[in-house]
């Protein structure tokens, strides 16, 4: 039976090798995205396990036997945009620690680059990068130390005395292999944090399963009419049930293999564009884009063995009965129990309101489950919704149409909700992905700024104690400042010193003061009084415009401290005004870097904002791959769906014709036999969505959803436009597969 199996899938004429060829392409498409997923999985987790060194002196580590210490200090650098990652190294004897990528550790004088930093320093001017980092480069840092290829890290070498005493510097015994979820601390933005990340991937791959199994199984039952028609005359000649259940399973897994053997090439094409996909503000490896045995395993052999039993499920009919085909009996009505699977979903994603898991495993093995059922109960429950749908529009007709359509629908629901069944789930997971994100934004977003504050090298030395603002260094010299003002593009310079006496204890970084005649160098933040000579000022220029340090005002109140007393208070906050050129504030940057070597680097404010806006960056990325994903697949579902449906019936609609029907009136009932369904069942997928992500918000960050923007309308008006045109673009079979001859019995 296996040999006839494979004569009928591949032997049987010109229809049978083109719908071979149909769901072959339906099962790669579908195994290529589904494959991509889980590389983007997987890179996620190999990239950040190599950022786990960066966290050293942050997360403890077990020490080496007989290693001397290290002396260890990490900051993130920045240029033009761009994240460096700085480790000052101090070597306290020759068994101190070395990180992964290098030989031996940088000695004093030396540095060790990854190749895009040393290209970035060979082919920029010193005075804008390289005089940051004294010494010459002793060797490029190899891959099993770098997150990307086009990772910025430097490691550079000092004596001990030298970082001895430094803020930041700690002496280490053992590199950490942690990863940087569990790193704390002002420099742990070197990393990658993916706290969160594994809830959010997790739930953007079941997002996408859902449609590439709806595609599957919809390429699976192409022609299913046609194939029940014959294996009932099989039956009729003497077939046993069980030789019609491998001849079927023959025929859709040879498809199946087929798709999947081309879905693993789609992915290797694929992959050299996923790379570009920087989740975490940092592009892949290549090679980091790889499947695990147990993935190949999962998809080689689930996805045949799935196309298997949707194929034999398909044909239940003609196992019952050889007469089972031609009896057509109208099948039971589905019943309102089916809501029960959605409901439970949801009421799972309630039940953690207020109940939150702490850890990132706990969250998924939490909310998974309860997207997951959500999805399914709405496949679930589509049947029951068209059934209602098609007998409203059954009870309103008033053309023959709208007759017609409404009592097929109503007599078998699950076919007509079966063809839509992939547009509507993406329906749902896009809303779900646009109300979560939205929230996020709104609770997390920062306001913008304008282009002078965005282009402001500021060099940060604040600490907090004792309820107060304190600061860490000195007040720069006079050759320094003079050194700032005369870098083109160089708009002023603000130094900002800790108020003894000022400050809301309530509000961390919020006291200092500043001379006058620098404030007036700087207008864009504001200005003092007539006559004052210095003024109160909320430090940090990087606060300017957010909500939570209170109105900027256009004038901050007088001073009682004079000029000369300014300089000897501690400062908190030199900032430089640019134009924004890379010359300007990159020299800006470094001129401040050799000012104070021993505190955090300088950055600039678009810099600081971006890092604060980098995980809702990844998930605006991700909410748009599921868009992107899951809309492509679910048109191709429909395409395959109402073609197929279009050639399982066309005897019933050849027969409607040769009873005087018109074609129009064919194409309006296939029009209205999608449409209907789709329609009826996407706006409880739309409210579904919602809901989810309401209870999601709610149990996970104790947001509110907020009302989705133009655009989110736009792009449901859009995804609906576009299935009503892939249902149009098929109406023109109805001409060629209606004719008389195909009215006979076969």
């Amino acid at each position: 039976m296996i040999r006839l199996g494979l004569r009928m899938a591949l032997g049987t004429g010109r229809d049978a090798l083109l719908r071979l060829a149909v769901i072959a392409a339906a099962v790669a498409l579908g195994v290529g995205m589904l494959l991509a997923t889980l590389a983007a999985l997987n890179a996620t987790g190999t990239q950040n396990a190599r950022n786990g060194w960066l966290n050293t002196g942050r997360v403890p580590a077990q020490a080496q036997p007989g290693a001397d210490p290290l002396w260890w200090r990490i900051g993130a650098d920045g240029f033009q945009g761009k994240l460096v990652g700085r480790v000052d190294v101090a070597a306290t004897g020759p068994h101190s620690p070395v990180p992964p990528g290098m030989p031996r550790l940088p000695g004093p004088g030396e540095f060790y680059a990854s190749p895009a930093m040393a290209e970035l320093l060979r082919d920029t001017p010193a005075a804008q990068l390289a005089d940051r980092y004294p010494g010459t480069l002793a060797g490029i840092i190899g891959k099993a130390a770098l997150p990307g290829p086009g990772s910025l890290v430097i490691v550079v070498g000092h004596r001990p005395d030298e970082l001895a005493g430094q803020r930041d510097a700690t002496e280490v015994t053992a590199i950490t292999s942690s990863s940087p979820s569990s790193c704390s601390g002002p420099s742990c933005a070197v990393g990658t944090n993916d706290n969160g990340m594994k809830l959010v991937l997790s739930v953007v791959a079941a997002a996408m399963i859902f449609p590439v199994l709806v595609l599957i199984g919809t390429a699976t039952r192409l022609s299913a009419a046609a194939r029940e028609q014959r294996f009932a005359a099989m039956r009729l000649v003497g077939a046993t049930p069980r030789q019609i259940a491998v001849v079927s399973t023959v025929e859709s897994t040879v498809a199946a293999a087929a798709g999947v053997a081309v879905g693993f090439g789609l992915f290797a094409a694929l992959r050299p564009l996923l790379v570009r996909v920087d989740f975490t503000r940092t592009p892949f490896y290549l090679s980091d884009l790889s499947l695990s045995a147990a993935d190949i395993a999962v998809v080689a052999v689930g996805v045949p063995l799935a196309a298997a039993v949707s194929a034999r499920l398909a044909l239940r009919r003609v196992r019952i009965s050889p007469l089972g085909v031609t009896r057509r009996t109208t099948p039971r009505p589905p019943r309102a129990y089916r809501l029960i699977p959605l409901v439970a979903g949801l009421v799972e994603l309630a039940c953690f309101i207020g109940h939150r898991p702490a850890t990132s495993t706990g969250q998924v093995r939490a909310f998974l489950p309860g997207i997951l059922v959500v999805l399914g109960g709405l496949v679930v429950a589509g049947p029951w919704l068209t059934m209602a749908g098609a007998r409203l529009m059954a009870g309103r007709a008033r053309r023959p149409a709208g007759l017609v359509a409404g009592r097929r629908l109503s007599d078998d629901p699950k076919a007509g909700f079966r063809a839509v069944s992939g547009l509507v789930l993406a329906l749902c997971v896009t809303t779900t992905a646009v109300g979560i994100i939205d929230a996020i934004v709104h609770e997390r977003g920062l306001p913008g700024v304008g282009k002078t504050v965005r282009d402001t090298v500021a060099s940060d030395h604040r600490d907090f104690a004792d309820g107060r603002t304190v600061g860490t260094a000195a007040t720069p010299p006079d050759s320094v400042l003079a050194a700032l003002r005369a870098v083109p593009g160089v708009g002023g310079v603000l130094v900002v010193h800790a108020d003894p006496t000022g400050g809301d204890r309530r509000v961390p970084f919020s006291g200092g003061l500043v001379d006058c005649a620098q404030l007036a160098a700087t207008p864009v933040y504001g200005a003092c009084p007539p006559g004052a000579r210095t003024a109160s000022f909320t430090t940090g220029v990087d606060s300017y415009g957010l909500g939570d340090r209170g109105p900027w005002p256009s004038r901050w109140p007088a001073a009682t401290t004079t000029p000369d007393e300014l300089r000897a208070l501690p400062v908190v906050q030199v900032a430089v005004t640019t134009d924004g050129s890379r010359a300007a504030v990159e020299t800006a940057r470094t001129l401040l870097a050799r000012a104070y070597p021993a505190d955090d680097p300088p950055y600039t404010v678009a810099e600081d904002r971006a890092a604060k806006s980098q995980a809702l960056d990844s998930y605006r990325r991700l909410a748009d791959v599921v868009i992107a994903v899951s809309f492509p697949i679910a048109g191709c579902s429909l395409a395959v769906a109402v073609a197929g449906g279009i050639g399982d019936r066309k005897r019933p609609f050849s027969l409607l014709r040769l009873t005087g029907v018109r074609l129009r009136t064919l194409r309006q009932v296939v029009l209205l036999e999608s449409t209907v369904p789709l329609l009826a069942v996407a706006v409880v997928a739309i409210g579904t969505g919602f809901l989810a992500a309401q209870l999601f918000l709610k149990a996970q960050l104790d947001y509110a959803l907020q009302p989705p923007g133009a655009g989110y309308y736009s792009m449901v008006a859009g995804g609906i436009a576009a299935a009503l045109a892939v249902i149009g673009a098929t109406l023109p079979l109805l001409k060629r597969v209606t004719g008389p001859e195909n009215a006979r019995n076969e």
